[in-house]
């Protein structure tokens, strides 16, 4: 197939890179800077560079964008895309994406697939991109109703091949809802967390900081628009998390190592059931 890549930075380099080394596949990028086009020619990461007139050659097209802009580059190229080809987002959002690009997709006779990559690092763009960024990870696929079971096998052959280990299928109301917790929630408290006075580099500091702190270096402008575009979800995991806390401070406040016990061996419990 040829596989188009819109957005070169971590997700879309990576994309580009395992495609690259573990298919057959031609791959051709897209990115705003110029700059990153060429390095990802000069690192053999694509075949060439996708323009606007070789949209119509993809069998497969990735936005690998911010959900506003992935919205956009889809409306205004709806009419360049394969007839009967397939477009992925790559957004950690899928409400606030899918039912527009869904009915999109139907009037102008493509299939827009809702994707999200279950994998990451905490640097963003091409230079930290890597081939094996996948491997054994879970490729979230958001598909509309009336997908063709075909193209659905197809893509969770395709992205088997590159590395992923699971291809979970899933609506966009149950992703945007256990995303919230399982994601989001974790770099909101990275985020708190690190902002307490007292962190700093330190010999004391032993690897439970490292592994708190390690998603508050952060994409920024994206996050923001993440968790904005995921509101009502993740505040009912913040809310939910703020009442837990404050058990273990009320617990600590009284000086009740009873329930302090319970808490933590309840917590423990847990971790053990879900390993």
């Amino acid at each position: 197939m040829t596989i188009g890549i819109v957005g070169l930075g971590l997700i879309g380099g990576s994309l580009a890179k395992a495609i690259r080394k573990k298919t057959e596949h031609t791959v051709l990028g897209a990115d705003l800077q110029d700059e990153v086009v060429l390095r990802a020619k000069a690192f053999e990461a694509i075949h060439g560079e996708l323009t606007d007139d070789k949209l119509g050659e993809c069998d497969i097209v990735f936005l690998a964008l911010y959900p506003k802009d992935a919205l956009a580059y889809a409306a205004a190229h709806a009419a360049s895309f394969k007839k009967g080809g397939i477009v992925i987002d790559c957004c950690g959002v899928k409400g606030a994406v899918c039912p527009e690009l869904f009915a999109l997709a139907k009037e102008r006779g493509f299939t827009f697939v809702g994707g999200h990559p279950m994998a990451g690092i905490e640097y963003s763009g091409f230079l930290h991109a890597q081939s094996h960024l996948f491997d054994n990870a879970s490729m979230i696929l958001v598909p509309d109703e009336s997908i063709e079971i075909a193209a659905l096998h197809t893509l969770k052959r395709f992205f088997l091949s590159i590395g992923f280990a699971r291809v979970p299928v899933v609506s966009a109301r149950e992703h945007d809802r256990v995303i919230a917790y399982t994601s989001q929630l974790a770099h909101v408290v990275s985020s708190a967390y690190v902002k307490c006075p007292h962190a700093k580099k330190d010999e004391l500091a032993a690897g439970s900081f490292q592994d708190m702190t390690r998603v508050a270096r952060l994409n920024s402008d994206m996050w923001t628009q993440l968790f904005t575009l995921n509101r009502e979800p993740l505040l009912e995991e913040l809310d939910g998390l703020i009442s837990r806390l404050s058990e273990y401070a009320e617990a600590l406040r009284n000086d009740d190592t009873q329930t302090l016990w319970n808490l933590l061996e309840d917590g423990n419990r847990i971790k053990v059931a879900l390993s």
